[in-house]
């Protein structure tokens, strides 16, 4: 009798879940220190105002000779030391800045001459204040796409060369800084879980720099108006961060398939410390679970996140395990989320 020959049944191994994991992190500061008393001394102010308003006390202030790409740099360098890779391990620098040291070429250009990464290709990424979270969330795409395997993502400004010093609206609250991050592909189950980002165009009056555009650009009748500084809204945009900033962490939490009391930790823009006590306020959260540097940095704009991320880890708060929510908002309006595995 012949005998049917019946095939092994076909063994298809697991997928195995490629997510993009933050490899290392770094950031850098100018050594000059301007604190409200001294900030006092050039402006109708004082350091009891500032800090009811703000939350304030110090912020760091770029040399005259130095430019984003300066503050940059040694944040890069920085980073990749901590993930233990070199520049020619790179394929991409996103480079997030409202302050670039020229239009073009773009600053991530001039960061990857500096630092050596000759492979990597590289652009800015310009959302304003959101524009670090917008980069990572661009880098984590590609990584898991596998269209780059590893990413740099840097957040450098230097805002005090932007603002008017005689403006105590603005003046008070920027600061100088940069942080890095170094992303790649992990297997291990770190890494992000999920990420959403959000735009209203009609709000973009209520932040804005008016002149130094195609629709503006810089005459002696600008400057004389002085257009060329920035404008803001305050109270409208404090509301508006206010309501946007809780949606979009609720949001992104569920996305990841956690609740709010699983997200160990929120890694906020840090804008204004009484806009981050109000967020937790509405959120009925602790406001120890946000993880706070705007009394010794200011509104570093794009640098904020990387800042205060990189202290949280290396100072021992943030731990191998915990669901860390960053969220970053800021002109444009712009808004955007991230959940992350550490």
């Amino acid at each position: 009798m012949q005998q049917t020959y019946t095939a092994p049944e076909r063994v298809v191994p697991p997928q195995t879940t490629v997510r993009a994991a933050v490899l290392g992190l770094g950031i850098y500061v100018p050594p000059r220190l301007l604190d409200n008393h001294e900030l006092a001394t050039r402006v109708d102010t004082s350091d009891e105002w500032i800090v009811e308003r703000t939350g304030i006390r110090t912020r760091h202030i770029a040399a005259p000779d130095q430019a984003a790409s300066d503050l940059a740099v040694p944040a890069c360098l920085d980073a990749l030391r901590d993930a233990n890779l070199r520049p020619a391990d790179l394929d991409l620098i996103l480079c997030a800045t409202t302050t670039p040291d020229m239009l073009f070429p773009a600053t991530a250009c001039l960061i990857q001459e500096r630092i050596g990464a000759r492979r990597a290709g590289a652009c800015d990424v310009l959302a304003a204040c959101s524009s670090f979270l917008c980069a990572m969330i661009t880098a984590a795409q590609m990584i898991e796409a596998g269209l780059v395997r590893h990413a740099l993502v840097v957040g450098a400004e230097v805002l005090s060369k932007l603002v008017d010093w005689t403006d105590r609206s603005l003046c008070v609250l920027v600061g100088d800084g940069a942080g890095a991050v170094v992303m790649g592909p992990s297997t291990s189950g770190a890494g992000v879980l999920a990420s959403v980002a959000h735009a209203d165009g009609g709000a973009g009056d209520m932040l804005k720099l008016p002149a130094g555009g195609s629709r503006m650009p810089i005459t002696e009748e600008v400057l004389a108006q002085r257009l060329h500084y920035p404008r803001m809204d305050g109270r409208t945009l404090f509301k508006l961060a206010v309501r946007v900033v809780p949606e979009v962490i609720e949001e992104v939490t569920r996305k990841a398939g956690l609740t709010l009391d699983e997200v160990t930790w929120i890694v906020p823009h840090q804008a204004n410390q009484r806009i981050l006590e109000a967020v937790a306020r509405a959120m009925h959260l602790p406001i120890e679970r946000f993880i706070c540097t705007i009394d010794r940095y200011g509104n570093t704009s794009t640098a904020s996140i990387p800042l205060a991320l990189e202290e949280a880890v290396h100072g021992g708060k943030i731990k191998k395990g915990d669901h860390i929510a960053m969220v970053g908002f800021g002109a444009g309006l712009t808004w955007g989320a991230m959940v992350i595995k550490w």
